[in-house]
């Protein structure tokens, strides 16, 4: 009942709020609260938000509500940069559209790429009333007409900054230009870059924009422990804190494909069974991949950026990064993928002097780091990373602040120097002891 009491103010149809009930939704997530009635009310939106954020239904409950079932034609294209969030969207989008009456279904096809183009096109004899898929997939269909997107009046550009990293906001913006002129476009991305502005620009005329900022960088319950490199072995570094967290399932994330599958031969021929994901795999090897991940025959997945950003693995109770990546919000997305749903989670780095300025970074963006090391084949709690440098540092300020008390008399007389100095490092042994105190 109060499920529903904290979603009845949508007046949704009630097969969403027999949904809604089904997916154990309690109240709505804070964009849900802010984009749900401009959504419903047909009006443009950019909502801004990291992972975990509950963007996805924050589109999907509004869209759905308003399709009009009586009317077959495509109304709605939801585009996504990979194959693997293309396919996690409609499967919430079935997750919703399965409580809908015999007389009052709703049709939703995907379209991919790395799939049979002519089946796509076999399966367009009948235009559904949602698409979702690829932006190349769904241009590919519309330039061979099998594929009419002029009847849509709503587009969604889903994860919009990584469709522009990776290429695809060209083929977004073919798609849009095949649409209605009228067109409601929804855009959610975790950052809003320059370089996607243009785009914004040339679509969307006074949206309603709101950015979800976390209220912690990361979950509350994730635990970031930095772990030094020391001049060890790398790979044999990772397979000791692999042996010693015995993970229910971790993802090691490199920042290059090269480096993961460095990474998984390397634990490979240490009698570690390890998955990888990334953009080198054929669709095939890729779905089945993340088939054998869902079904828990891995215990560890080796992955780059790609995964932490276009798939969603549940139950992941580690994550290392064996890498730290040079746009550290990609930290966050990695991080994200663990302590979900409430549950706690261990977001692990292996680092190396090289890394120091790094970590300074997201140590101001708000992440507290405890620092631990391997011994004898435990992870122990080990003294700050930086100890020589603050006390370097705390060496200086004594130094400076001593300097400032020892006034220059207006004449100088002989031995001032050295009284200068006696006086100096008498002061500085009290400060000394203060701080020890």
């Amino acid at each position: 009942m109060e499920k529903q009491q904290q979603f009845e103010r949508f007046t949704f149809q009630p097969f969403i709020n027999e949904a809604i009930g089904e997916l154990g939704f309690r109240k709505p997530t804070e964009i849900q609260e802010r984009l749900i009635p401009s959504i419903g009310r047909g009006e443009s939106v950019i909502g801004q938000s990291q992972t975990g954020t509950g963007k996805t239904h924050a589109y999907l409950l509004p869209l759905l509500d308003k399709i009009e079932f009586t009317s077959q034609e495509v109304q709605a294209v939801i585009t996504a940069p990979t194959r693997e969030l293309a396919n996690q969207i409609y499967q919430e989008v079935l997750k919703i559209t399965k409580f809908c009456s015999d007389e009052q279904q709703i049709t939703t096809k995907l379209f991919v790429g790395g799939t049979d183009k002519n089946r796509a096109i076999e399966k367009l004899k009948t235009q559904p009333h949602i698409v979702v898929g690829t932006p190349g997939r769904i241009h590919d269909l519309i330039k061979e007409q099998a594929l009419k997107v002029y009847t849509a009046n709503t587009l969604i550009v889903d994860e919009a900054d990584l469709m522009l990293d990776m290429g695809f906001l060209q083929d977004v913006d073919q798609i849009a230009s095949k649409m209605t002129e009228k067109l409601q476009i929804l855009v959610f991305s975790a950052t809003i870059p320059e370089k996607l502005k243009p785009f914004l620009k040339k679509y969307l005329e006074n949206p309603k924009y709101s950015h979800v900022a976390p209220k912690q960088v990361t979950a509350a319950k994730v635990e970031h422990v930095l772990v030094p490199l020391r001049h060890r072995n790398k790979v044999q570094l990772l397979h000791d804190m692999l042996i010693a967290y015995n993970p229910y399932l971790a993802i090691i994330f490199t920042n290059t494909k090269k480096m993961a599958d460095q990474v998984a031969d390397g634990l490979l021929e240490k009698g570690i069974k390890v998955g990888r994901i990334h953009g080198d795999l054929s669709p095939r090897d890729r779905k089945k991949m993340m088939k054998q991940i869902t079904d828990l025959e891995y215990q560890y997945v080796v992955a780059t950026d790609l995964a932490a950003r276009g798939i969603d693995i549940t139950g992941v109770s580690h994550v290392i990064n064996y890498e730290i990546p040079s746009d550290l919000d990609f930290y966050v997305h990695r991080v994200g993928r663990t302590a979900r749903a409430e549950l706690s989670g261990i977001a692990a780095t292996i680092y190396d002097h090289a890394d120091e300025d790094a970590l300074i970074r997201l140590e101001k963006m708000g992440i507290t780091f405890t620092n631990m090391d391997l011994v004898h084949s435990e992870l122990v709690k080990i003294g700050e990373r930086n100890k020589r440098k603050q006390r370097q540092k705390q060496a200086d300020e004594i130094d400076k602040r001593a300097e400032s008390l020892v006034r220059k008399p207006k004449k100088v007389k002989p031995g001032y120097k050295k009284k200068k100095n006696r006086q100096i490092e008498e002061i500085k042994k009290r400060q000394r002891r203060l701080k020890r105190k």
